[in-house]
């Protein structure tokens, strides 16, 4: 069958790719991930192709976007952490893209591809050099600084065409403006410039959504008021039982403990109850304008005729978010509009992530795993299928190239180029391959190495905890002190790796106290 995938890409136009990227998205948000928020569109590109069950980011939205984008780890192209330039000693923590990576974008570009990004960049801004313009992409509209926003731009924040500033704080969008709809308007009318001049596309496209402040329109929202008041704890429970009835997860799976300082649902009064349905409400409204967007992407790319010939990806930049304390916040006048400012918090965040433990910037599960989406009905037989393998943000553009017949150039510009991170999805596009995999994970102390099932974890400050993955997913059950050898051995192959890419976070603080 392989083979078969390989003769008809090479007999086939190069096939147009777009990549979609949700912002603190949780694992279990989206329907086809056992979600009870309605999500039809991403669903059915998993209905009509590929869900993976054990993909990975690096655990917040910067470093996984420099991943995304070049293949590498993140602190192998200068963005361990988020956009501050920590200085020329640490090499791994300049904030933007450096030298010896090229995007998909550019390489794609260079084999004869129209290529798009609209939504968030976040992976350098400060210069033009900097921007998706000079980093490969032909046409850009949106936020080079980051995201953060979905009415008006906020202090930091442009919104731009291209090197054109359009929107910032002074000159704001008008009052129909949505930034979740205007990536993907963009996008449309970029696909339609490429169409236009018979070139194959890459799209990437990154919302803001479900970033906070949580923000939309009040119709949507009141569609969802009610829908959480049976709380956090029952709601995990029925996430679980979805994913075990789809096969997403295997009936042995049990869900890891609500955090100690979240209390347990039936201990909140009913006027908690109802704030904290409102947050998740403003949450869920986010999520189902970004599916509706989705919808309307993947409309015009059937309606251009196009759509069968097109490789979709649709993935998140990390776990849910626990910021905006324990229970989030719910501020303004009418939450959800423009002046308001909503926060899922941590409460929410757990179920977000469910079956697992922690969230965003952690390298628990609940941190690092991924939903990964794969379409592309003209070169993937396979429909409504789950693909075990393990995966990584660095496998994207590997993945890409591959589909579109592009070697990884050794230098771009006169640049000489450090070699991808990553592997090629391409494979297991046919069937799983159970292919050993070894990862790492490191971001503010967050670290992690997984080598095959075992995984070695630890938070700033914890001590390394060791968990087998296969048997335990949701690392409940602690292996270290039966295991000690095998616990060295995984220490010193993340050592190896930390100190190969300058991305120890312990040496950053130093260096940082000296200043």
């Amino acid at each position: 069958m392989f083979a078969a995938l390989l003769l008809t890409l090479a007999s086939a136009e190069r096939p147009n790719v777009v990549v979609i990227l949700a912002d603190d998205m949780g694992f279990s948000d989206i329907g086809c991930y056992g979600g009870e928020i309605p999500t039809p569109h991403i669903d059915r590109l998993a209905a009509e192709g590929l869900r993976y069950t054990q993909f990975y980011n690096t655990g917040r939205c910067c470093p996984t976007r420099a991943s995304i984008l070049t293949g590498q780890y993140a602190h192998a192209v200068g963005v361990g952490h988020m956009t501050g330039d920590l200085g020329p000693e640490t090499p791994a923590y300049r904030g933007h893209l450096n030298d010896r990576c090229a995007t998909f974008g550019r390489i794609l570009r260079d084999a004869g591809y129209a290529t798009i990004h609209t939504g968030k960049w976040h992976v350098g801004s400060a210069t033009a050099a900097m921007r998706p313009n000079a980093r490969g992409f032909d046409r850009f509209y949106g936020v080079p600084e980051g995201g953060g926003f979905y009415y008006r731009t906020k202090p930091g924040r442009t919104v731009r065409l291209d090197e054109r500033t359009v929107f910032d704080p002074d000159n704001q969008p008008p009052a129909d403006w949505y930034s979740t709809d205007a990536w993907t308007d963009y996008a449309v009318r970029f696909i339609d410039e490429a169409v236009a001049a018979d070139k194959p596309f890459c799209v990437y496209l990154a919302h803001n959504a479900p970033h906070f402040p949580l923000q939309a329109d009040a119709e949507t929202i009141a569609k969802y008021r009610g829908q959480f008041l049976d709380g956090w704890d029952v709601l995990r429970e029925r996430r679980l039982e979805r994913q075990k009835a789809s096969g997403l997860l295997a009936d042995t799976v049990e869900l890891a403990p609500r955090p100690d300082n979240v209390k347990p649902w039936s201990e909140t009064t009913p006027r908690e109850r109802n704030r904290f349905d409102h947050v998740m409400a403003c949450y869920a409204a986010t999520v189902d304008l970004m599916d509706q967007s989705i919808g309307r992407l993947m409309q015009s790319l059937e309606d251009r005729g196009v759509a069968d010939d097109t490789l979709v990806l649709f993935l998140s930049d990390n776990g849910a978010s626990a910021e905006g304390g324990v229970y989030g916040k719910l501020e303004g006048d009418r939450p959800g509009d423009a002046a308001s400012s909503v926060f899922a918090g941590r409460a929410w965040a757990t179920l977000s992530n469910s079956p697992f433990r922690r969230h965003k910037k952690s390298s628990h599960e609940g941190g690092i795993r991924t939903p990964l989406v794969v379409r592309w009905p003209s070169g993937i037989a396979a429909r409504g299928e789950d693909r075990p393998d393990v995966g990584h943000v660095i496998d994207v553009l590997p993945t890409l190239l591959d589909v579109a017949g592009v070697a990884y150039p050794e230098s771009v510009g006169g640049r000489s180029l450090r070699k991808p991170d990553g592997v090629s999805l391409l494979n297991t596009f046919d069937s799983p391959q159970d292919r050993d995999r070894v990862l790492f994970w490191s971001h503010e102390g967050n670290e992690a190495v997984r080598d095959g099932d075992l995984k070695l974890v630890r938070g700033w400050k914890e001590p390394w905890r060791l968990y087998d993955l296969a048997a335990d997913p949701t690392e409940l059950n602690d292996l270290s002190d039966e295991r000690p050898r095998q616990v060295e051995g995984l220490r010193r192959l993340h050592r190896g790796w930390s100190q190969s890419l300058g991305a120890d976070w312990k040496t950053v603080l130093a260096s940082r106290k000296k200043k």
